[in-house]
């Protein structure tokens, strides 16, 4: 869990900045990203057997 304490006479719009900045730079927005994205790999191998047909069939 990410915390930023506000400092002495620090405006909310810096610490909201600063929280933001911890946030990126510890990817945890990317990670849920990927997290919400998931697909196991037994349905990644079938998306890729798919493409691979429809491929062939191009040809």
């Amino acid at each position: 869990m990410t915390e930023v304490k506000q400092r002495d006479g620090e405006a909310f719009d810096s610490m909201l900045r600063r929280f933001n900045r911890r946030v990126q730079q510890n990817g945890i927005l990317s990670e849920t990203r990927k997290r919400q994205a998931f697909e196991p790999p037994s349905a990644l191998k079938k998306k890729k057997m798919a493409n691979k047909k429809r491929k062939s069939k191009e040809t």
